[in-house]
């Protein structure tokens, strides 16, 4: 099944496809790989999910943030490319968590993202190489930021 199919079984509504706040491109092609430039939680009304895991938001609402960067990321890969069919896989998944220096469940916070991409384009193809890290700040105090690698069809 084509992911944008996947899109629409699964009734995901995904972001407006953010628009580059800096000196970068939300998505760069080498090839054929696609290097999604660090996405954050973007939610439909154009507001940031904002704060840090382990004082403001649990495992659980992290791992929602992150969900809702996957889909920001979707927004993105469909806006930049014309269709989420023209990822064949993902490569790489970078996730970054904005957690107090006591927090250690950063993987499980990433999940989010990862078993949303799990659920557009299958276990095979939908999940790639991954590695979840914490930091102790992130941009405009964003709660998790990711970026990740796409191998084109």
């Amino acid at each position: 099944m084509s992911a944008e199919k996947r899109i629409v079984e699964l009734k995901l509504e995904l972001p407006p496809a953010p628009k580059p706040v800096a000196v970068y491109k939300p998505l760069v092609i080498a090839g054929n790989l696609a290097f999604v430039s660090g996405h954050g939680p973007l939610r439909m009304d154009k507001t940031l999910i904002t704060g840090r895991v382990g004082a403001d938001f649990d495992v659980a609402a992290g791992k929602a943030a992150a969900r809702q960067v996957g889909l920001t990321i979707l927004a993105t890969l469909r806006s930049e490319l014309g269709s989420l069919d023209r990822v064949k896989r993902v490569i790489k998944v970078l996730g970054m968590v904005n957690s107090t220096p006591d927090f250690y469940e950063h993987p499980a916070v990433i999940n989010g993202c990862s078993e949303l991409f799990a659920e557009v384009w299958g276990v095979e193809h939908g999940i790639g190489s991954r590695s979840a890290v914490g930091m102790g700040s992130l941009p405009g105090n964003i709660a998790v930021e990711i970026e990740a690698t796409f191998e084109l069809a």
